[in-house]
C-alpha cells in the first residue's frame, strides 16, 4: 500500500483544518511515516484521527494531539528535549525532526527496544533512549529546554521541574483518569506558570517515586 496519500490527507484534514500552522511541524508530519510505528494489522488505520494500540496497554496518540503538544513547545531547532514515555517512538521522531537533541525515557523495555531499533533504522542520530522511571527524569542529560510528558499525572513531578532550564517549557496532560487537561507550564524567573489548553485522555504516568 502507498501511504503517501493518506499521510498528506492527515496533514491537510486533521492538522491544517484544526489550526496547526507551524510550517516546520507540518513538514515533519508530512515526512515521518506513521504507519511504521504500528503493527502490520493496524497500518491501514495509521493516518486516521484516533489513537491506536501499540501493545502492553499503551497507545500511539492521535496525530492531532501529537501535533498540538509539539506546536506548544515552539521548537526552533536548537533545543534539547526530554520526552517522558517513548511508546512507539512516533512522537520521538517528530521531535527529532524539529529539535537539536531528544532524550526519551520509556519504562517498558520491550517498547523502548522496538522504538530505538526503528528510529535507528530510519536514520535518526539525535535521539537517546533509556529504560527507566520517567518521573525521575534524566539527571545526567539535564538541563532541558523542553519537556514533553505523554502520560497523565496529577502534577508535573518535582524532578522534571528541577531539570527544566530557565525560560523552558513543559507540555503535559494533568489530572485523573477521565478528567485531564493538556497543560503548558513555563519557567520564568524560577517560577512556574501554567496555561490550560484543552481536555484530553492519556494513559497514566506510572512511577515508583512518591508524588512531590
Amino acid at each position: 500500500m502507498n501511504y503517501e496519500a493518506p499521510r498528506k490527507a492527515m496533514v491537510e484534514e486533521q492538522l491544517l483544518r484544526r489550526g496547526i500552522k507551524n510550517e516546520r511541524l507540518l513538514r515533519a508530519f508530512s515526512k515521518v511515516e506513521r504507519h511504521r510505528f504500528v503493527s502490520r494489522d493496524l497500518m491501514s488505520n495509521a493516518y486516521l484521527d484516533f489513537p491506536l494500540s501499540i501493545g502492553e496497554g499503551q497507545t500511539i496518540s492521535q496525530p492531532y494531539i501529537v501535533a498540538l503538544m509539539t506546536e506548544y513547545l515552539e521548537l526552533t531547532g536548537n533545543e534539547k528535549v526530554l520526552e517522558i514515555g517513548t511508546g512507539s517512538g512516533y512522537q520521538t521522531a517528530i521531535l527529532a525532526e524539529l529539535a537539536k537533541e531528544v532524550c526519551s525515557i520509556e519504562r517498558l523495555s520491550g517498547l523502548a527496544a522496538k522504538a530505538e531499533n526503528l528510529l535507528k533504522e530510519m536514520g535518526y542520530t539525535n535521539i537517546k533512549i533509556k529504560v527507566g522511571d520517567g518521573a525521575s527524569g534524566w539527571p545526567q542529560q539535564a538541563p532541558f529546554d523542553r519537556i514533553i510528558i505523554t502520560a497523565a499525572a496529577l502534577q508535573v513531578p518535582f524532578a522534571l521541574r528541577e531539570q527544566l532550564k530557565e525560560t523552558g517549557k513543559i507540555i503535559a496532560p494533568l489530572g485523573e483518569a477521565f478528567n485531564q487537561v493538556l497543560t503548558l507550564i513555563e519557567k520564568k524567573e524560577g517560577r512556574f506558570e501554567s496555561t490550560d489548553i484543552c481536555g484530553c485522555v492519556f494513559v497514566p504516568l506510572i512511577s515508583k517515586s512518591p508524588e512531590e
